[in-house]
């Protein structure tokens, strides 16, 4: 990893540049879109979680599949893809006695697609 140098991290002159802070407070998020961001990267932030979005990224799998793919038992596979649910990271359907889940929507996708990008980057 590498090493950060804090000294670079502070203006050495403190001004503030009327203009710039004008416009980037007119840009900000609200505090609630603010905080359900924060929640979402939260809930990314946990490996076995990242897995299972990725397996569901490439097709719709069901419990049992999730399981085998990423090598958990099934109620411990069940009680992630339940967060994950309530995060509206997934969706589930039911077929017969099969529950099958995929990605909530294509921007799960986009957002799982980014981070593999940036972390393959550097």
């Amino acid at each position: 990893m590498k090493q950060l140098d804090f000294d670079t991290d502070v203006c050495e002159q403190l001004c503030e540049h009327d203009k710039n802070v004008c416009l980037a407070k007119a840009e900000m998020l609200v505090d609630e879109d603010a905080q359900s961001i924060a929640e979402t990267f939260k809930i990314l932030g946990d490996p076995t979680r990242v897995k299972i979005l990725h397996a569901l990224s490439k097709r719709e799998l069901c419990v049992c599949d999730v399981s085998a793919v990423i090598g958990m038992g099934q109620s411990a596979v069940s009680h992630q893809l339940r967060l994950l649910r309530g995060a509206r990271l997934v969706k589930h359907r039911k077929e017969g006695k099969m529950v099958w889940y995929s990605l909530d929507d294509e921007h799960i996708s986009l957002l799982l697609a980014q981070g593999i990008e940036h972390v393959k980057h550097g």
